[in-house]
């Protein structure tokens, strides 16, 4: 536990990436104690266009100050308007400013304070170390929820970074057989190990985990007639898609945003549970593990897939 008025963070100034001390955080909330927190492609994109003036860091897990081990969704919507209301509170009108590390300081720090309702409990066994993959895996899972998936189905995944590998453990999961299209070696062998096989014929779901025009040229591609898209990534420069190709199979395009609830299941509670059945899953995607001090070691190699990174984590 840290302790004194001070703690150690991650700060971003000027695509520059640097650890310094700054005041422990204050005010309602529940305190956590973090323990693992994943660097996003998102944060990488963030800090090239200079826009993580907060802490970064929205995969974390931690301990609470009586040693409870959590994952924490890292949302704070208002929960009193229609979509909050309906579970779909990941639309909640607050935007960017609800998410911790990317509108309020996230958990690439000693701590952070938390709404209550941003806890996810964790089964027996699954350490706070590897529970910060609860994030991804809830982005998975809830597109997975939006787009229908059925265990009975065939599934191909297009893009091997972290989001790519999670939504193969998912389908997986699901019992789908499902295929991998990743452009390196070592994000082909980590689908591997998640079950994924080779890529034959057309699928009923396509999964764009990329978020590129290319990867979602080759998801229409590889889609049957009548098939589902699933739109996973993020399209940071803006996407095109195979209009004529797209309208003659009559595939269905489903976007989604981060996760929600439906009923009274949560996408992150979802994740949870599988992550702790399943612990090869973190053995798979997990590739490095840094102290907080080397942050800036650690953003550099999130970034170089040459080293082999698929998921690159800070241990404050």
């Amino acid at each position: 536990m840290s302790g004194g008025q001070t703690m150690r963070a991650v700060r971003c100034v000027e695509r520059e990436v640097r650890v310094v001390d700054v005041e422990r955080p204050s005010g309602d909330g529940v305190r956590v104690h973090v323990r693992a927190c994943g660097i996003c492609g998102s944060d990488l994109h963030m800090l090239d266009l200079e826009m993580l003036s907060v802490i970064p860091g929205h995969e974390f897990a931690g301990v609470l100050d009586d040693g409870t081990p959590v994952a924490i969704e890292p949302l704070d919507p208002c929960g009193a308007c229609d979509v909050c209301r309906s579970g779909r509170y990941n639309l909640c009108p607050r935007g960017t400013e609800m998410i911790f590390g990317v509108g309020r300081d996230g958990g690439m720090a000693q701590e952070v304070i938390v709404p209550e309702r941003s806890l996810v409990p964790l089964p027996r066994g699954l350490e706070p170390a590897s529970a910060f993959l609860c994030e991804p895996l809830a982005v998975a899972l809830h597109g997975l929820r939006r787009v229908g998936l059925r265990g009975d189905e065939r599934v191909v995944v297009i893009g091997g970074g972290a989001i790519g590998q999670c939504a193969v453990a998912c389908a997986v999961a699901a019992g789908c057989e499902t295929a991998l299209v990743a452009r390196h070696d070592h994000q082909r062998a980590c689908g591997e190990k998640l079950g994924a096989v080779g890529v034959e014929g057309t699928y009923d779901v396509v999964i764009d985990a990329a978020g590129t025009s290319s990867a979602a040229e080759q998801a229409v591609g590889l889609a049957r007639p009548a098939g589902r898209m699933l739109l996973l990534g993020t399209y940071w420069g803006g996407m095109e898609l195979p209009g004529f190709e797209l309208a003659m199979k009559e595939v269905d395009v489903v976007p989604a945003n981060i996760y929600g609830q439906l009923g009274v299941s949560r996408d992150f509670d979802a994740a949870a549970v599988l992550l702790g059945a399943r612990p090869a899953i973190a053995d798979a995607i997990i590739t490095h593990r840094m102290p907080l001090e080397a942050a800036a070691e650690a953003f550099r190699t999130a970034r170089d897939r040459s080293a082999g990174s698929i998921k690159v984590v800070l241990e404050p």
